[in-house]
């Protein structure tokens, strides 16, 4: 059974960050390199979101396997 702080990190922190910010970062009306904010935003958390696996896979999952 994953712990509850697994959980948080690896779902709830980017569920919260691209599904419920996103109407608001929506609105923002700035460019990055030439690319809406929005589409920067989602981009990242495109990267973010496999850190966040990673890090619960490093923190809570690791020493269930042997190297």
């Amino acid at each position: 059974m994953p712990s509850k702080s697994s959980f948080v990190i690896g779902l709830v922190i980017p569920m919260v960050m691209i599904d419920l910010l996103f109407p608001m970062i929506d609105k923002v009306r700035i460019e990055v390199a030439g690319l809406p904010f929005f589409m920067v935003w989602i981009f990242a958390w495109f990267l973010l979101t496999s850190g966040c696996l990673g890090l619960c896979w490093v923190m809570f999952d690791r020493r269930h396997y042997p190297e």
